[in-house]
């Protein structure tokens, strides 16, 4: 009998892996790049309140109205009076960034056409790029994880992809780049460059003000990093013009009731979770110190919620197991290659995680 997966399924699509996702059982889990905290009890007791007139027998508000006024005053997007050159701005909501990144390689998907981001990068636009049928092209960062500007523009005039993305900071190098860079892109690009602000809350830069100052500059953030990770609720910003037409690409109500009322909920608390971010801002210093008093790694600088290192003496994938047989999950990296080659990704936990993962590797070395 014929094989109906090879007669039907296309061959790009056989040859992918499926993302993966490690259970992290009873682990302490320093892999995903979670906010480790929860919200206070007093809150979530309100929150379970608030949610119990939920009306999940309907369909939920097809445009999330009231969460988007809320997220685009939060989120800081310029409104029409403040924004450059009149540019209009406008947002669209997602399930994740994942689906706003595939909404917008869909909208741009023709023959020919291609995605371009630096790489190491967020490997989703490279798998929603083969999803889409589109091409994906990687440019590799330099040594110290900067673009390589060179390659970069090069990149851009050759192939100008409809699409560039450009994850600030950077996941997994963790590192902004440089302003004027981002700039030059901009400027060099006649396809749509996207800022993708997933860390924004430990970065504490933006894009953000500038919209409207390039016509091709669209900014995504998440509410994943902040400590609402399993809501999946991801915000595209940019021109009017460029948002409507990806709204007629997602899907009907594509953001559920709970998730909406949640959200609502959780930013009319903001400070919370702004209280959080602070933490782990001042927990990644410490164990970005910590992390370097090891004579065996070379450990790089964050501006995200977790440290890369890169494993000088001995072998990054014996000490991610070694830790794993001590119950501490992190990322291993080095499978991926390249500059990533003995590396290791460490997600800024709870002080208490982060001194058992110190110890762990301790014991590890």
């Amino acid at each position: 009998m014929p094989d109906i997966r090879k007669n039907l399924i296309r061959e790009e699509i056989q040859a992918l892996n499926a993302y993966h996702v490690p259970d992290p059982g009873t682990m302490i889990k320093l892999d995903a790049m979670e906010n480790p905290y929860h919200m206070p009890e007093a809150m979530m007791d309100e929150w379970l309140g608030f949610i119990k007139h939920a009306e999940i027998n309907r369909y939920p508000d097809p445009a999330a109205t009231k969460l988007s006024a809320v997220l685009k005053t939060y989120m800081g997007v310029p409104d029409n009076n403040s924004s450059v050159n009149g540019c209009v701005n406008s947002i669209i909501l997602g399930n994740g960034s994942d689906e706003l990144i595939q909404i917008m390689a869909m909208a741009v998907t023709k023959a020919g056409r291609k995605i371009l981001a630096p790489e190491p990068g967020f490997v989703m636009y490279n798998m929603i790029a083969t999803f889409t049928g589109l091409e994906y092209l990687g440019v590799p960062l330099n040594e110290d994880f900067s673009l390589d500007m060179p390659l970069m523009l090069d990149a851009i005039k050759t192939h100008q992809p409809a699409l560039i993305f450009l994850a600030y900071p950077n996941n997994p190098t963790g590192n902004l780049f440089a302003d004027s860079d981002i700039e030059q892109i901009l400027n060099a690009a006649e396809g749509l460059v996207v800022v993708d602000e997933a860390y924004h809350p430990f970065a504490c830069c933006s894009f953000m003000p500038r919209l409207g100052e390039f016509d091709n500059l669209l900014v995504m953030r998440t509410v994943s990093k902040m400590g609402l990770a399993g809501l999946r609720l991801g915000l595209l910003a940019g021109p009017e013009k460029l948002i409507s037409e990806f709204d007629k690409i997602r899907l009907p109500y594509n953001i559920n009731i709970l998730t909406q009322l949640t959200a609502e909920f959780a930013l009319k608390h903001a400070e919370v979770f702004e209280q959080q971010a602070a933490k782990i801002r001042e927990q990644r210093e410490w164990l970005f110190s910590a992390l370097s008093s090891f004579s065996q790694f070379e450990v790089f600088p964050s501006r995200a919620n977790f440290i890369l290192l890169r494993v000088l003496q001995g072998d990054a994938s014996l000490i991610f197991e070694g830790l794993k047989k001590r119950g501490v999950l992190i990322k291993n990296s080095h499978s991926a290659g390249g500059v990533l080659t003995q590396c290791l990704r460490i997600t800024v936990g709870k002080p208490e995680e982060n001194k058992l993962l110190i110890g762990a590797l301790k014991e590890c070395l």
